[in-house]
C-alpha cells in the first residue's frame, strides 16, 4: 500500500506553487532586508508586500502584523506580554489548550503575583462552559487575560471566538486566542473580531514551516519579547527569515482563493470516514463535536481496547498509514494525550487523530477504514 498522510493538523506538505513563490528568495534575491542597498530595498519590499497581503486576508491593518518563527513563539509573546506589559494578574485559560499556551500559563503562574483559573469543559464535546467564564470574569478583581484556541488541535472543536471576545469587552479583559489551527482554513474579520491578539503557522495550510504571524490590535502596547535590532517595527528582533514569510503569505493567499473548493471536499471526507468506521468496526466512538461546532479537517477516534488495537498506531505505521495519537508535539512521549484525558477519560479507549488535507481522497479513506478493519 502507498503511504498514506492523515496527519495535516500536525504539519501539511508544502505546495509546490508556493515553494516556485520562495525560490526567487532561497537564490537571487539574498539581500538583508535591513541594508539600504538595492539588493536589501528588494527584500524588505518583499516583506512589507506579504505583510499587506495577510493583513488584506484577515481584515487587519498591514501594522497590527508581525511575522514570528511560528505559533509557538506568537502565544509566548503574546501571553508573557499581556501579563509584564498589560498588567493582567489573573490568567483564564482551558486545560486542553495547546503546550504552547499551557506551560506558558503554567510558567508565568509560578510567579506569586498571577493567580490561574480554567474554565470548566461541557462534558463529551469539551466546548467552553460560557456560563462559567462569565462567572470567573465576574468574578475576577484583577485585570485578566483570557487565552482560549479557537479551534482544538486534537478534537477540532470550535470555539466561539466573537461570543468569548464580547464577554472580555464587557469585563474589560485582554483575549488571545490560539488560532493556528484555523488560520488558513477558516475566514477571519478581525477588524470586527474583539480580540486582541491571534496567532498563525505557515506550515498548517500548505506552507513553510518555521514562520508564523501575531497579530496584535492596533489600540494594544507592548514591549518585545526578542531583543535585538529593530525589525517588525521594534517588535520582534533578528533577521527576517524571508523566502518564509514570502511563502506564508502565498500559501495564505491561495487557501482563502480555493477555501470553499478545499473546505468542502476535506468536510466530506471526515463525513465519508465516520461512516465507513460506524459500518465497519464496532464500538467506536467520536471526540469533540464533528457534526456540531468543529474544524473540517480533525476526526478523533476512539476505538475500544483490547490487545490489537493498543498497537494501532504501531501497526498503521507497518502499513504505511500516517495518523497520530493525540496531539503531534507530544507523539515521542506515551504521557498520552492531555486534551482526551479531560473530556473523555476513558481507560478502555485507545484514540487516534485524523486529519486531512485538500490532496487527500476518498480512495484513501476506503484503503485506511479497510486496514483497520483487519488490525483490530
Amino acid at each position: 500500500m502507498e503511504r498514506i498522510y492523515f496527519d495535516n493538523a500536525a504539519t501539511t506538505s508544502l505546495d509546490p506553487e508556493v515553494l516556485e513563490a520562495m525560490m526567487p528568495y532561497l537564490t537571487n534575491h539574498f539581500g538583508n532586508p535591513s541594508s539600504i542597498y538595492s539588493y536589501g530595498r528588494e527584500t524588505r519590499l518583499a516583506i512589507e508586500n506579504a505583510r499587506k497581503g495577510v493583513a488584506k486576508i484577515l481584515n487587519a491593518h498591514p501594522a497590527e502584523i508581525f511575522f514570528t518563527s511560528g505559533g509557538t513563539e506568537s502565544s509566548n509573546t503574546a501571553i508573557a506580554a499581556a501579563v509584564r506589559d498589560l498588567g493582567c494578574r489573573h490568567i483564564i485559560s482551558s486545560k486542553i489548550e495547546h503546550h504552547a499556551t499551557l506551560h506558558t500559563v503554567e510558567h508565568l503562574g509560578c510567579g506569586e503575583d498571577v493567580r490561574i483559573s480554567y474554565v470548566k469543559l461541557l462534558p463529551t464535546t469539551g466546548h467552553i462552559d460560557m456560563d462559567d467564564l462569565e462567572r470567573l470574569l465576574k468574578e475576577s478583581e484583577e485585570k485578566t487575560l483570557v487565552t482560549l484556541m479557537h479551534a482544538n488541535n486534537e478534537t477540532g472543536t470550535m470555539l466561539d471566538i466573537y461570543a468569548v471576545g464580547d464577554l472580555c469587552k464587557k469585563h474589560n479583559a485582554v483575549f488571545h486566542s490560539d488560532t493556528v489551527q484555523t488560520v488558513g482554513h477558516f475566514p477571519f474579520d478581525l477588524r470586527n473580531t474583539p480580540v486582541h491578539f491571534i496567532t498563525g503557522a505557515g506550515h498548517k495550510f500548505h506552507g513553510p514551516k518555521g514562520v508564523g504571524i501575531l497579530y496584535i490590535n492596533e489600540n494594544v502596547r507592548i514591549k518585545p519579547f526578542v531583543h535585538g535590532g529593530s525589525q517588525e517595527r521594534n517588535m520582534r528582533a533578528g533577521t527576517e527569515n524571508l523566502y518564509g514569510i514570502v511563502g506564508f503569505a502565498k500559501a495564505l493567499q491561495m487557501a482563502t482563493d480555493n477555501h470553499e473548493a478545499d473546505s468542502k471536499h476535506i468536510k466530506s471526507l471526515q463525513l465519508h470516514m465516520m461512516e465507513q468506521l460506524k459500518q465497519n468496526i464496532a464500538g467506536i466512538e467520536f471526540n469533540g463535536d464533528p457534526l456540531g461546532k468543529s474544524l473540517y479537517t480533525v476526526l478523533s477516534v476512539s476505538f475500544p481496547k483490547t490487545e490489537k488495537s493498543e498497537m494501532i498506531l504501531f501497526n498503521m505505521d507497518i502499513n504505511n498509514i500516517c495518523a497520530s495519537g493525540g496531539s503531534a508535539c507530544t507523539s515521542g512521549a506515551d504521557a498520552g494525550s492531555h486534551v482526551i484525558r479531560e473530556i473523555n477519560n476513558n481507560p478502555n479507549q485507545v484514540t487516534v487523530r485524523f486529519s486531512f488535507s485538500k490532496l487527500n481522497t476518498k480512495e484513501e479513506v476506503d484503503a485506511v477504514v479497510g486496514k483497520l478493519k483487519e488490525m483490530i
